[in-house]
């Protein structure tokens, strides 16, 4: 019988995603994969994340899925008041299923190990008392993990200056930044002050994740050498209370693959590609997350004009702030101006794909890690807008450390003018910055896919998982 691993993924497309292209990593190398999800019904506003869970269960027939029960009368997971009581509530979700997913891993014939999306932290003592190995994955980066490490030393030393004033902080593994950026992975600003009831489960999860026996993380290591070091070396006993920071691997990068369609199945905006010259392109898409990429009016018509006088092509992913028609919410005539050169779709757009279009020629985004692996592995260089959390974070690593992006400027304002849309388009699209931008992102794309052939840096990682998995598995057992 095979050794059976369950991964338990975050309620978050973000989180979901990349776990489920880990799932068929270890189907590839032998394993049987159930996951154990949160019932959905806890995202019933959030028809993204329902879809893409209903999307997997029904593709991934070499995967089992457990649905666990219903909780009863659950808090909602929509963003209402503020992030820390949005994150309680997850928090409290996570915590009240742990008794169903005790009672699903104890039905599990040869179960090997346990994998526990960040967000679910909270799960690895169910897995413990079971005596099962239990890992972390981390979707993000190594420099965003590298932050969040060092932001209770910061808070406990009571550091001046930490608010939106732009003073840089040092950290280790990362380049300096403004304060204003540095933000743990709740997205809590370092220079705010913590509500006590967040700071008591923060302390919590901060304790399972050195209990967990390792953390799986999406990037590889040439993309990310400095931060990965500091993980290494520096910031090992860098948990509170003396705890040590448990091994860090690098499994990514994990992002989705291109999937051969049917034609006439494939997305409106495919089709509206082909008909574009290579590279000509600018996509500009701001996350799945319901309602956090939504722009208001003012916003959306500054964007418009920037990209109506860049006189570029362009695919616009719009998330309008209201029901309205989107040509109201425009510029008078910029439709009919840019018809034939530009396409604004307001639903879901097969992004990877998009990005691995021969016409995309440049990628707007927010910054949230699984656009920027997508964007890396597409060979495609960014204009960097960033918009809550760790997304600050990795807008200065793909600026400045990466260099394969430049920064939309405006955004920590609230408002990124139309002149700023025109000149970072133009910048990119047309200049020799540009050029070296793509050249850059081009040298980390091909380190991508070397880290996962044979002798890469990720497979080797993952192999000694395999290897310490099993070590562990007949350590708990004898």
């Amino acid at each position: 019988m095979k050794k059976t691993v369950v991964l338990y993924p975050g309620l978050s497309v973000s989180h979901f995603t990349p776990m489920m292209e880990l799932a068929d990593v270890f189907t590839e190398h032998g394993y049987a994969v159930a996951v154990a999800v949160i019932n959905p019904s806890v995202k019933e506003d959030d028809a993204t994340f329902t879809t893409v869970v209903g999307r997997a269960i029904s593709s991934k027939t070499s995967v089992s899925f457990h649905v666990l029960p219903r909780l009863p009368r659950p808090p909602l997971l929509a963003f209402r008041g503020s992030i820390s009581e949005h994150i309680i509530d997850y928090l409290d979700i996570v915590r009240r299923n742990n008794a169903h997913l005790h009672d699903f891993l104890s039905s599990v014939q040869s179960l090997h190990a346990v994998v526990v999306d960040a967000t679910c932290i909270m799960a690895i003592e169910v897995a413990r008392k079971l005596g099962v190995p239990a890992y972390q994955f981390y979707p993000s980066d190594a420099g965003a993990l590298a932050v969040d490490l060092q932001i209770p030393s910061l808070r406990a030393a009571g550091s001046k200056n930490l608010g939106g004033d732009g003073t840089l902080v040092e950290l280790l593994g990362v380049p300096p930044m403004p304060a204003s950026h540095v933000t743990d992975k709740v997205g809590q600003p370092v220079g705010e002050k913590v509500d006590k009831d967040l700071e008591v489960l923060m302390a919590e999860g901060a304790r399972a994740m050195a209990e967990s026996t390792g953390i799986l993380i999406n990037t590889f290591v040439s993309l990310e050498e400095r931060a990965l070091r500091a993980l290494h070396d520096d910031l090992r006993r860098s948990l509170p209370d003396g705890m040590v920071l448990p091994p860090v691997h690098t499994v990514g990068p994990l992002v989705d693959k291109a999937s051969a369609v049917d034609e006439s199945s494939r997305h409106e905006c495919l089709v509206w590609l082909d008909g574009q010259p290579d590279r000509s392109v600018v996509f500009l898409c701001f996350g799945s997350i319901a309602g956090a990429g939504v722009h208001p009016e003012q916003q959306l018509r500054e964007i418009a004009a920037g990209l109506d006088k860049s006189g570029h092509r362009f695919l616009w992913v719009v998330r309008a702030p209201s029901t309205q028609d989107l040509d109201a919410l425009l510029p008078e005539g910029f439709s009919a101006r840019t018809r034939g050169r530009g396409l604004v779709v307001n639903n879901w757009v097969p992004q990877p794909e998009v990005l691995r279009h021969r016409a995309t020629g440049a990628f707007v985004t927010h910054c949230g890690w699984n656009s920027v692996l997508e964007g890396i592995t597409a060979g495609v260089p960014m204009l960097c807008w960033p918009l809550y959390a760790e997304q600050r974070i990795n807008k200065v690593l793909v600026v400045e450390d990466m260099g394969v992006g430049v920064e939309m400027e405006g955004w920590l304002e609230g408002l990124v003018p139309a002149d700023e849309v025109e000149a970072k388009v133009r910048l990119v699209m047309e200049s020799e910055h540009g050029r070296k931008l793509r050249e850059r992102v081009e040298t980390y794309k091909h380190g991508a896919a070397m880290a996962w052939k044979d002798g890469g840096s990720s497979r080797a990682a993952f192999a000694q998982v395999l290897s310490e998995m099993d070590a562990a598995h007949d350590k708990s057992v004898a």
